[in-house]
């Protein structure tokens, strides 16, 4: 998978950095600046100019022979670049070196915590390394310390929601709760151009009501949660067992793939049981900041697509999850992210793509007429160390508008309510249910009632001169909110 930076040499040449369309660099050095002669020499260039690109390590430094990588280490046996690449060697091949352990030095970081936001950390006094990776050395989403998202971490977004939440009364507060889960529930279906029934929408927000109270990392967890949101005949008990995709039907016989996920078996087990460990210290632990562990942990989860259905709103889910679990924000907020995900999808289909593009480039696959896959090459590797730092950057964008854009209007939007019902009780003191089906059919028309409308049991003893003053009761106190009424 390509790495966010490449190196060039030029001649003659002139130092220079350039930023691609897709945000990746590239670093051009002066030919006579650069003298690399090895493997060796190429992945000590590697990890100190460009940071760890573990996939292409793997895969090159084992087939470095013994002797080769040993001399190497030997020249600068306390260099810290030598001391990874020996670290790495003996790691991925499980075998040793003819080098002795390092006895004096300080310890070295393997991913440069300048570069990289660290995971906990793992002392190896044989190498004097700190492994300090988000996993572990076989399964590791990496981080990058971009400073959009220093600037994101110091913007104190959870300190704004609370902010915005005391403007309002609690009592107003507790009630905007009901519908804003339930807001959250429709939008992540729509997302997916599905219209759950009644049942679903009151199983999908009891759970994201509740998505704080238990750990929904394991399969058994994984698949409750599947069940309780997908028709009862695509549920699941298992991870899958057939290759699945994401695509969309052109025409007849004509798919686009979108994201090739893993192959099942061996390959989406050991991805879902490393994601696990991964996730439940992300959810639980603060060396990660709240909103890039909810990216880390549900983008992954829809790359893997380990179930046939769902996935798209598990992988939403969980972003309320680890949020939930890592307390960011008052006690039993959920932030609509889908609404503005489904308001923003270009927004949101890059955060996807930044994976699943390069990724398709990367698989081979067979398609039959009747849409089985089957992936012909190897890609493990690919999904073993997902740079999330895209999926994160993303993912505080959302948040942010729906706390200063979402959150507030919908909090407004219900105090208006309150508004316009007690001027309407000023005029005609109407039975609770036909006031709030006037007030709903009048917010769906811009604050006016259809001559249709006038005409339905429930107002057939409402004046004229009664109905106007309703309608312009309700126009005068949802005033701010005229321009959105149309979306009703």
């Amino acid at each position: 998978m390509p790495h966010y930076v490449e190196s060039f040499v030029a001649e003659p040449g002139e130092r220079k950095t350039v930023e691609q369309a897709d945000g990746r660099l590239r670093e051009i050095y002066p030919w006579t600046a650069i003298k690399l002669k090895s493997v060796c020499d190429h992945l000590e260039f590697a990890i100190k100019r460009e940071g760890l690109h573990l996939e292409l390590i793997r895969a090159v430094l084992p087939q470095v022979p013994a002797a080769e990588v040993a001399a190497f280490v030997r020249a600068t046996p306390t260099g810290a670049t030598a001391r990874r690449l020996w670290y790495l060697w003996e790691r991925f091949t499980d075998k040793s070196l003819d080098i002795p352990d390092i006895s004096i030095g300080n310890y070295v970081s393997l991913a440069d915590p300048e570069i990289y936001y660290p995971g906990p950390e793992q002392r190896y006094p044989r190498w004097r390394i700190v492994n300090n990776l988000i996993g572990n050395i076989h399964f590791s989403p990496m981080l990058r310390r971009l400073k959009r998202l220093l600037e994101w971490e110091q913007a104190g977004l959870a300190e704004k929601c609370k902010q915005v939440l005391d403007q309002y009364p609690v009592n107003l507060y507790q009630r905007a709760l009901s519908w804003l889960y339930s807001k959250e529930t429709k939008s992540s279906y729509a997302i997916e151009q599905e219209v759950p029934d009644e049942n679903r929408t009151g199983k999908f927000t009891g759970l994201l009501r509740a998505s704080g109270e238990q750990d929904y990392f394991s399969e058994k967890a994984l698949c409750s949660l599947q069940q309780a949101i997908v028709d009862p005949r695509f549920s699941s008990k298992t991870f899958r067992t057939t290759q699945n995709f994401v695509g969309q039907t052109l025409a007849l016989g004509m798919e686009e793939v979108y994201l090739v996920p893993p192959k099942p078996g061996k390959n989406l087990s050991f991805l879902m049981e490393q994601w696990a460990k991964v996730s439940g210290a992300l959810a639980t632990s603060s060396y990660i900041p709240s909103v890039p562990a909810a990216a880390i942990v549900a983008y992954q989860f829809v790359f893997f697509h380990p179930f046939l259905d769902g996935n798209g709103r598990i992988h939403r889910f969980l972003i309320h999850h680890v949020l939930t679990r890592r307390k960011f924000g008052p006690d039993g907020i959920v932030f609509p992210v889908s609404a503005v995900m489904l308001n923003r999808p270009a927004d949101y289909d890059a955060s996807l793509e930044a994976f699943s593009v390069p990724l398709k480039e990367r698989s081979e696959y067979t398609l039959t007429e009747e849409y089985v896959m089957t992936v012909t090459n190897k890609t493990l590797d690919h999904f073993r160390y997902i740079d999330c730092t895209v999926m994160a950057e993303a993912l505080y964008a959302f948040v942010a508008e729906t706390i200063d854009k979402e959150l507030p209007r919908e909090l407004s939007f219900l105090r208006c309510y309150d508004v316009a019902r007690a001027a309407m009780r000023e005029i005609v003191d109407l039975p609770e249910p036909h006031a709030n089906l006037f007030l709903k059919l009048a917010l769906q028309n811009k604050c006016r009632l259809s001559k249709k409308k006038r005409s339905i049991p429930q107002f057939e003893k409402l004046t004229d001169t009664e109905i106007t003053d309703l309608e312009d009761a309700i126009r005068i106190s949802y005033a701010d909110h005229m321009p959105e009424l149309g979306d009703l």
